[in-house]
């Protein structure tokens, strides 16, 4: 995969990792309703993907600058701290504790500014979810219990900002780790 991501940062805090500067105009917006003497510097830089997994490696919470609504903040940090596993977007409304807001927990991690570090590729439909399980509890009946069976090529992953293909691989990436 030779996807180069462009990291934003804010005064040595992450406020974007993207595949463009998509996230620079709203970035921009926030910063321009601080006073000036809040924010000391802002730069842009490239780095593979490899350098990403590295980088996202040794992230907390704490080194990211986000800027976003309390709801959005809530689903993002959720996410964050979530293990690396699957999720359904229902699921994770649970997790948020707004089991009835499915399409507002999705408008979020559709918006989250960090791609790969608050791993949003990690959220697909219900509908997906459910398909794997009961692929998986099929699969327990064979020879090899399933362990050669790799079932992501045939489920729908949903969207992804990047593109699915781009969201197939980091769920591969990130799932072999």
């Amino acid at each position: 995969m030779d996807t180069q991501w462009i990291v934003t940062e804010i005064d040595g805090k992450v406020a974007s990792i993207a595949t463009d500067y998509r996230h620079l105009p709203h970035i921009g917006a926030e910063l321009a309703g601080l006073p000036a003497e809040e924010t000391a510097s802002v730069g842009t830089r490239k780095i593979s993907t490899e350098e990403l997994v590295e980088f996202a490696a040794f992230l907390s919470w704490e080194d990211l600058r986000l800027f976003g609504t309390p709801f959005q903040l809530k689903v993002w940090k959720t996410l964050f701290e979530l293990p690396r596993r699957l999720y359904s977007y229902t699921e994770l409304a649970e997790l948020v504790d707004n089991p009835q807001g499915v399409r507002a927990v999705a408008h979020a991690v559709a918006l989250n500014p960090v791609a790969y570090v608050i791993p949003c590729h990690l959220v697909i439909p219900k509908e997906s979810l459910d398909r794997e399980a009961q692929i998986q509890a099929l699969a327990q009946k064979t020879l090899f219990k399933g362990e050669d069976l790799y079932l992501l090529d045939s489920l729908d992953v949903g969207a992804y900002a990047y593109g699915r293909d781009l969201k197939r691989a980091l769920i591969k990436l990130q799932l072999a780790q």
